[in-house]
C-alpha cells in the first residue's frame, strides 16, 4: 500500500506541475476564445491536482510512510507545506479571473482582460513553479533525513 501511495503522490505531483506549465504557455501566447476556455479547463485540472496531491501526501504523512511525528518534527517538512500552500493562495487570484469569463465564453465571447492582468496572472504562475521548485528541494532534505528537530 505504501508504494501505491508514493505512486499517487508523484503522478498527481507531476499532473500539477504539467498544468501550471500548460498555463504558463497559454498565458504568454496571443490570448483567444480557445487559449481562454483552454486555461479555463487546465485550471481545474491543476486545481484537482492539488486537492489530490494534498489528500495522498497527508494520508501518507499519517498512515504509510515514517508516521507524523517524523514529518512534523522536521523543518523541510515544515517549508515544504509552506510553499504549497503559497502557491495554492497565489493560484487564487488567476482562478477566480478564468471563472468571472465563463459567462462571455458561453456566449462565444472573448473576456475582457487587460495586459496588466495577463502579465499579473503569468508572474503569478512564473512564482508557483518557484514554489514547485523549492518544494522539490525540500523533498530531496527531507528523504536525506536533513531539518530533524527536538
Amino acid at each position: 500500500m505504501p508504494t501505491l501511495f508514493a505512486f499517487l503522490h508523484h503522478l498527481t505531483a507531476f499532473a500539477l506541475v504539467a498544468a501550471i506549465a500548460i498555463e504558463l504557455v497559454l498565458l504568454g501566447q496571443k490570448f483567444t476564445l480557445e487559449s481562454a476556455r483552454k486555461l479555463q479547463v487546465i485550471d481545474r485540472v491543476l486545481g484537482i491536482s492539488a486537492g489530490l496531491l494534498l489528500v495522498v501526501g497527508l494520508l501518507r504523512v499519517f498512515y504509510f510512510e515514517k508516521g507524523a511525528a517524523y514529518y512534523f518534527h522536521n523543518g523541510a517538512f515544515h517549508a515544504k507545506l509552506t510553499l504549497f500552500f503559497l502557491a495554492a493562495f497565489l493560484s487564487i487570484y488567476p482562478t477566480v479571473r478564468f471563472i468571472t469569463w465563463r459567462k462571455s465564453l458561453k456566449q462565444g465571447q472573448l473576456p475582457q482582460v487587460s495586459d496588466g492582468q495577463l502579465r499579473l496572472m503569468r508572474g503569478i504562475v512564473h512564482i508557483e513553479l518557484l514554489a514547485i521548485v523549492g518544494i522539490l528541494l525540500c523533498a530531496a532534505m527531507m528523504a536525506r533525513g536533513i531539518g530533524q528537530f527536538g
